[in-house]
């Protein structure tokens, strides 16, 4: 009896597995179709910097560090009237930077809101512009072929190894997303891409109990980040899917209201 009722637990697990990946399949046709709406994406609002060069990766690694309870679209709108402005767009080249004053960078940051906590939010910047310039002379291009484009020794260096040097940037949410947006808007190929986990931001992690990965226990957990990973790498273990691909579909399905999945 103990062999029957145990089958019958996985038989169940693979029903509700495969019922997942049905609504999968559904949201990642509808994102691509453009149902989902997100024809632009906040990072599309840059300045259009040639995909392999050093500004371009020092742009969408910077601002990013400062994506955390705000508005996406704004944050990204402002990083590219910052970077447009010839009294501000300083702020992009780590070397200028760290010969700047706290209050120069303040001024800089604050002028068009990218740092919308003055002080908190300009100590990051400045923070990492000197790891940036003390480990790379300012490139960050020089991390990732230091860490043979490995997905997992970045993440390893960044959120282990280093984190105080990485303020934000090694959070579980924001590391996976800016390796993600590295992957998408510069030349840069990883090793390991399998191993780019979703970024269980607040709107990920909505859509990832709307699809049942999760529930309302683990929403209060203060793991729920790691939970939410983990759901999603166990479930797309053996399928088409890798679990950074689904991740723009849950942002945008969140976003947008939940439409529903059945009727499409």
């Amino acid at each position: 009896m103990l062999f029957l009722f145990n089958n019958d637990i996985l038989i169940l697990v693979i029903i509700l597995k495969n019922e997942v990946l049905r609504k999968v399949d559904i949201l990642y046709k509808m994102w691509k179709e453009g149902k989902l709406g997100g024809e632009v994406m906040p990072e599309d609002s840059n300045p259009g910097l040639k995909k392999d060069s050093s500004e371009n990766y020092l742009y969408f690694t910077l601002p990013m560090a400062l994506n955390y309870q705000r508005n996406s679209y704004t944050l990204w709108e402002s990083a590219k009237k910052t970077f447009l402005d010839n009294d501000t767009n300083f702020v992009f080249d780590p070397k200028q930077v760290v010969n700047k004053s706290f209050e120069e960078m303040q001024a800089a940051l604050t002028k068009y809101k990218v740092a919308l906590q003055k002080n908190k939010q300009t100590e990051i910047w400045i923070t990492l512009c000197i790891t940036f310039v003390e480990l790379y002379d300012g490139d960050i291009r020089r991390l990732f072929v230091e860490l043979d484009n490995d997905v997992d020794k970045i993440r390893e260096f960044i959120q282990v190894k280093n984190r105080k040097k990485f303020p934000y940037l090694s959070g579980t949410k924001i590391c996976n997303y800016w390796l993600y947006v590295i992957w998408q808007y510069t030349d840069k190929e990883y090793k390991n891409i399998e191993n780019l986990t979703v970024a269980p931001d607040t709107h990920v992690i909505k859509s990832t109990y709307r699809l049942g990965l999760i529930n309302e226990k683990d929403l209060e957990k203060s793991n729920v980040q790691e939970i939410v990973i983990e759901k999603w790498n166990n479930l797309f273990k053996n399928t088409k899917y890798k679990p950074i691909d689904i991740h723009t579909a849950l942002w945008l399905w969140s976003r947008n209201g939940f439409i529903d999945l059945d009727e499409n």
